[in-house]
């Protein structure tokens, strides 16, 4: 019983020290901005991208999502690294992934060393997810430069993340794909506590 806890433990640990790394932060910083107080205050790609353009953005698209993949890497290889079909986590792999993934979501929200101060944990929830169910992540992909070739790069996001929990269903169980329903929730709620927050302001 405890050697099954140990994985889990580790993947939460690891998970959240990866996602509090405030990539944004940093980046905004070595050009003279803290993208915490510009904008609309989420320390995000999409905030620097818009306050300092998208050259300046890139590193922080590339290092939000590594921080997903590198902590559902930490929760498989922890955990004997259990895959099935297409690559899709399996087994004993699945809690200890899943809740690296979840852990690296909420270091990227509520980041130990950026004060608690953190983004909407988007691209680290699909960085995350691409160690989950690979398949589903490059069906993703394809939807979304499909989106963004027909409407722009914003709908194209919001296609491919919200077509990520249908496209799994090809490739995993049901139980998983309630799984990355519960992680999107995430997501949900940083998403709610930025429109309080802009209400009060």
């Amino acid at each position: 019983m405890f050697t099954a806890v140990i994985p889990v433990v580790v993947s939460v640990v690891g998970g959240y020290l990866l996602g509090s790394v405030p990539v944004a932060v940093l980046v905004g910083r070595a050009h003279g901005l803290d993208p915490r107080e510009a904008g609309d205050r989420n320390p995000g790609f999409w905030n620097v991208m818009e306050q300092l353009g998208r050259k300046a953005a890139v590193p922080v698209f590339a290092g939000d999502m590594l921080k997903g993949t590198a902590a559902g890497l930490v929760g498989l290889l922890v955990s004997g690294a259990g895959t099935g079909r297409f690559g899709s986590v399996a087994g004993a792999s699945v809690l200890p992934v899943y809740a690296a993934v979840g852990a690296a979501m909420a270091g990227h929200a509520w980041p130990v060393f950026a004060g608690r101060r953190g983004g909407r944990s988007i691209l680290t929830f699909a960085g995350g997810f691409a160690v989950i169910c690979p398949a589903a992540f490059a069906l993703g992909l394809v939807l979304l430069f499909a989106g963004t070739a027909a409407f722009s790069f914003a709908w194209g996001t919001r296609i491919a993340v919200f077509s990520l929990p249908v496209l799994q269903l090809f490739f995993a169980p049901v139980g998983q794909v309630a799984g990355t329903g519960a992680l999107m929730c995430l997501i949900g709620l940083r998403f709610g506590q930025a429109a309080l927050a802009g209400r009060r302001a």
